[in-house]
């Protein structure tokens, strides 16, 4: 990838921005669209039973991009103790695409939170139910995600409303995030301060002192300091923040976003890492 003017480049960072805005906007005040489909969405008997949850946040690779398969693989099916809360903070049965009503600008398909919470399943009680929390936006930089920030504020509100709506816990933040910090030499650079910060404002913010983090180190970027940001995510130096690396699992013909197949092995090896976490802890979930 040849370097751009800087300038170009600026006007090119701004326009990602604008988009990225508008969808965090979207996050407070979903659209009429959003509200409808969330409405006729059919509910469940498990809605405001508790629940143990799941925070999807990130750019494009977590919010999904992977082809929507048909027939579905089995780990994206819909199951009876497996939900998602929708835009309008409502909880609906997941099925993908997890973020459609999220991360509204772009197409979304196939991410890692289906495969990683069946994985899950197996060994939950049968009364037991599993959240999801969708909060991803593609094109999203780090520092969209600072406290004060759209984003950043309808995170912690919706992992909020999740929590009170029936009651349970966050078990982890799933957090794949960095592609577009590779664009710009002082993004990456400046990358690890600013996700420790991140990871500090969530545990205050959530009253979570020991809120675990589960990061994917990335398999691709936007720009040319990939290695950058990548050696930044795999120095973060706080507790309960773990590393899953997806360097060398298969892309799309764009060589930035996660395959099927490659969604499909992240979501079992970030449920690999959240089990061998809690065992280490003594417990199973």
């Amino acid at each position: 990838m040849k370097p751009m003017a800087r300038q170009p480049l600026r006007l090119l960072l701004a326009a990602v921005a604008a988009v990225a805005m508008l969808s965090f906007l979207l996050l407070l005040a979903p659209p009429p669209d959003a509200l409808l489909s969330a409405f006729l969405s059919p509910s469940s008997p498990y809605a405001h039973r508790p629940k143990l949850l799941f925070l999807l946040a990130g750019q494009s690779n977590m919010a999904g991009r992977g082809a929507l398969a048909r027939p579905l693989p089995p780990p994206y099916l819909p199951h009876p103790r497996l939900l998602r809360l929708a835009a309008s903070r409502r909880w609906v049965p997941a099925a993908p695409p997890l973020h459609a009503d999220i991360d509204t600008h772009k197409t979304c398909g196939l991410g890692p939170a289906m495969p990683f919470a069946h994985r899950l399943l197996l060994l939950l009680h049968s009364d037991e139910v599993l959240g999801l929390v969708p909060c991803a936006v593609g094109g999203t930089r780090i520092w969209m995600w600072a406290r004060g920030q759209p984003l950043y504020e309808a995170a912690v509100d919706r992992a909020r409303a999740a929590v009170a709506d029936g009651g349970g816990a966050i078990g982890a933040v799933l957090w794949f995030q960095g592609e577009s910090d590779t664009i710009e030499l002082d993004d990456a650079r400046s990358y690890g301060t600013k996700m420790e910060r991140l990871v500090a404002d969530l545990r205050a913010d959530l009253h979570l002192p020991n809120l675990l983090v589960i990061q994917v180190g990335l398999a691709s970027g936007e720009g040319n300091y990939t290695d950058i940001v990548r050696e930044a995510q795999k120095n973060i130096n706080l507790p309960n923040v773990l590393l899953v690396d997806a360097m060398g699992l298969p892309l799309r013909d764009d060589q930035l976003h996660l395959s099927t197949e490659a969604q499909l092995q992240l979501g079992n090896m970030l449920a690999e890492a959240y089990l061998k976490f809690n065992s280490s802890r003594g417990s199973m979930l």
